[in-house]
Formats: C-alpha cells, sequence, structure tokens
C-alpha cells in the first residue's frame, strides 16, 4: 500500500491492553481528529497489536503477522515502538511515546521523512 500510494509507513508496536505508553499514545495521538486527518493524507499507518487479554485475542493470521514484522523491525520487544518506514520497508528512524501534541508528534515523525 505505502508503495502504491507512494507514502511513509508508519509501524506502531502497541500493547493496546496493558501497556500503558501504548493506551496514552492511541488515546492522545492516533486517535486524534488532528492526526487523522494529516495521516490520512500522508501516512500509512499499521498497528502491531500483541494484546494479552483473551477477550482481545487477534486471528492466527494477524497475529502470525504482527510476529514476523516484530521479528524484523523490534526484536528487542519495544512497547510502544514507533518505526517509519519508506515505501520499500527501508526503517528511516523509530521513536515510541511521547507527551506531546498532535501537531508535535507530527512534527517529530516529520524529522525522519527529511
Amino acid at each position: 500500500m505505502a508503495k502504491k500510494q507512494d507514502k511513509p509507513l508508519i509501524l506502531v508496536f502497541a500493547g493496546s491492553d496493558w501497556c500503558g505508553p501504548c493506551i496514552k499514545l492511541d488515546k492522545t495521538i492516533w486517535q486524534s481528529e488532528e492526526f487523522k486527518e494529516f495521516s490520512e493524507e500522508h501516512y500509512i499507518l499499521y498497528k502491531a497489536d500483541f494484546p494479552r487479554k483473551k477477550a482481545n485475542r487477534l486471528s492466527e493470521t494477524l497475529t502470525a503477522q504482527n510476529a514476523s514484522l516484530a521479528e524484523k523491525y523490534n526484536p528487542q520487544g519495544h512497547f510502544p515502538l514507533v518505526v517509519v518506514l519508506d515505501e520499500n520497508g527501508n526503517v528511516l528512524g523509530n521513536t515510541g511515546y511521547v507527551k506531546s501534541t498532535p501537531s508535535s508528534y507530527i512534527a517529530h515523525l516529520n524529522i525522519f521523512l527529511k
């Protein structure tokens, strides 16, 4: 998708039901209207989730896909980890939870794109 649309990929490794900083990042940044609008136009966003509660369990296919991505892009198992990739899957940079506004976080991500 990133290649087809010529956009960078924002790959987010999160534990949606157990990782406090992941939950804060989701609520304050990913779910904000400002980020949603900007990312729709400028990024491809993929959340590789690793929930622990049975109620939130992902399908086997999705679990395997996320594990494969983690093996390649997050071998140390950091959560949250936000990896910025170019359209060919090359790592441009990575970051994590930063307490900021959506516009500041967008600017933070865009540093990797220059």
